[in-house]
């Protein structure tokens, strides 16, 4: 397993913590080179750095999602730097605020479906042609299970659903290109933004943890596991799927 994606190249966004960091971490551990994006460049040339102690290769890019040109520097840096790209886990998100609809700001909206969802469909946007001019490749973007039922606040709930979506759509599309697209639909995890919400809310770990069937939140590198399945030729034949990752919370 150590070498499922050797040679390959990987860009993952969202990088320098959470699902993201451990994404990361674990396609250079199968053998990727990995370009990680983030708008958090002092953590993510750490985890450039814990990698490459590793003995991985990977490379950091400053990367707001939302912003085309370093969407775009991000892709030319895996072609560049490693000779194309292979494999895409747009993961970068925010949680937003979570104020009962009638007091959310147009803001708030504008900024959760900007970076969940656009952001998602720029770095697509980006990556398709980059995947296709080689043999094709895989994109793992992530959701959540509340892009399969209502769980948070409408503008968050919305984004992943729109998530899902533009999944199953490319993976429809970009089929006979050699491209496969799913999405990771984690439940809760256990990444610096659950760990906000938890702050805010004594006695919130114990409610959630009564909510899951396995009895305890899932760790950044439970989600990884099925990234880097979904990146490999093990998932040869899996794609547009909304792959939930939640201990059983939807079953």
């Amino acid at each position: 397993m150590a070498d499922r994606l050797d040679g390959k190249t990987a860009v993952v966004t969202g990088a320098s913590s959470g699902i993201g960091r451990a994404s990361a971490t674990r396609l250079a551990a199968e053998g990727a080179n990995v370009v990680l994006g983030d708008i958090d460049a002092e953590r993510g040339r750490e985890v450039v750095s814990e990698i490459e102690a590793d003995g991985g290769d990977a490379t950091f890019v400053a990367v707001d999602v939302t912003d085309a040109d370093d969407v775009r520097s991000m892709v030319e840096t895996a072609r560049e730097t490693y000779g194309g790209l292979d494999i895409a886990h747009n993961n970068a998100g925010i949680e937003g605020d979570n104020d009962p609809l009638p007091e959310q700001s147009r803001e708030n909206w504008d900024r959760v479906l900007g970076i969940n969802l656009t952001g998602v469909w720029l770095a697509m946007k980006h990556e398709l042609p980059a995947l296709m001019e080689g043999d094709g490749g895989a994109i793992i973007n992530t959701s959540s299970i509340a892009g399969l039922a209502a769980d948070g606040s409408e503008p968050y709930v919305a984004s992943k659903h729109g998530v899902v979506g533009l999944t199953k759509s490319a993976a429809v599309r970009y089929a006979e290109e050699g491209v496969r697209v799913n999405a990771v639909c984690p439940g809760v995890v256990r990444t610096p933004m659950v760990e906000r919400s938890l702050e805010a809310n004594p006695g919130a770990v114990e409610a959630i943890t009564a909510e899951q069937p396995l009895g305890r939140m899932a760790e950044p590198e439970e989600i990884a596991s099925a990234v880097a399945w979904l990146a490999s030729e093990d998932a040869s034949f899996v794609n547009g799927h909304a792959l939930p990752v939640d201990g059983g919370k939807l079953a």
